[in-house]
């Protein structure tokens, strides 16, 4: 049973099987269910995913203050009326991550991977790819399968809570799980989605987590946008051939060690960063007068 990425990588060398057959092989043993089954539960938080994705590109969703009703909409049109300067896919990709923000301060169905408030940058990730490169659902499923063991190993080695380390902990953590996944999409090496995991923590160290007023919506969904586009970087520096000089491993540990450093103003508190400026203070009390005597 693979307890980190060293180990998992040793597992799937062994076997010579990509990630995904150990970590469906462990899920099964853990869930005492078939690979059917497993499947099957892939694919219904698949659909929840898609729906979350595109569910606010064409039209503003009603979410509390509106603080970021329209933001997803808004950059649909952009990614649709110009490559922007980072390019289709990404502005494509920053759509996705917008919207599934936008459906979850609006109180719907969101796939928490590994937290709400990270729940746009895997399904970005996964389908801005399948508009890019034409994936089926089968390879979709097996991507998400990927990154769920990525993030299996970070959340029992580390923390995915950002009252624990810190927006790190949830759009990083969701980052390294979406770099994981698109270096499988693309036919990456096992090596090289593990070191994009790698690099996808290392660029969001030390990330704190401030939201306005204490909702899941700002700096939160542009979180998700950077993110996401965060995890493309990440792949593609690992495509590329690069490797962490760090080990993996020791980069998971790193994070929550500097989690823990983080005062408790910047984890979920609505004390410290954005939320402290003048403005945020303003924000928090026009929308919850009764909370800001």
């Amino acid at each position: 049973m693979y307890k980190d990425f060293a180990s998992l990588l040793s597992e799937a060398a062994e076997a010579k099987v990509p990630l995904w057959r150990i970590i469906a092989a462990e899920e099964m043993r853990l869930s005492e269910i078939g690979e059917h089954e497993l499947l099957m539960r892939l694919d219904n938080r698949l659909s929840v995913m898609e729906q979350s994705a595109n569910r606010a590109l064409e039209a503003p969703l009603e979410t509390v203050g509106g603080l970021i009703s329209g933001v997803a909409s808004r950059h649909a049109r952009y990614a649709e009326g110009r490559s922007g300067l980072a390019g289709r896919l990404a502005n494509r990709v920053m759509a996705f991550a917008l919207s599934s923000s936008e459906v979850n301060a609006a109180m719907g169905c969101i796939c928490a991977a590994p937290t709400a408030g990270a729940c746009g940058i895997l399904p970005a990730v996964l389908f801005g790819l399948r508009e890019e490169y034409d994936l089926s659902r089968g390879e979709l499923q097996l991507a998400l399968l990927t990154a769920s063991g990525v993030g299996a190993v970070i959340t029992k080695n580390a923390t995915v809570s950002g009252a624990e380390g810190g927006c790190q902990a949830e759009c990083g953590v969701a980052a390294a799980m979406a770099a994981s996944a698109a270096v499988f999409l693309v036919n990456g090496t096992n090596e090289a989605s593990i070191h994009a995991a790698a690099f996808a923590l290392m660029n969001s160290m030390g990330l704190v987590c401030d939201p306005i007023a204490g909702l899941v919506q700002v700096p939160c969904a542009q979180r998700n946008a950077s993110q996401a586009v965060n995890a493309l970087v990440s792949a593609d520096l690992a495509l590329a051939g690069m490797r962490s000089i760090i080990p993996p491993d020791e980069v998971v540990d790193a994070m929550l060690r500097v989690g823990h450093m983080l005062p408790d103003a910047l984890k979920e508190t609505a004390q410290g960063g954005i939320a402290a400026t003048p403005t945020g203070k303003r924000i928090a009390k026009e929308l919850f007068p009764e909370d800001n005597k």
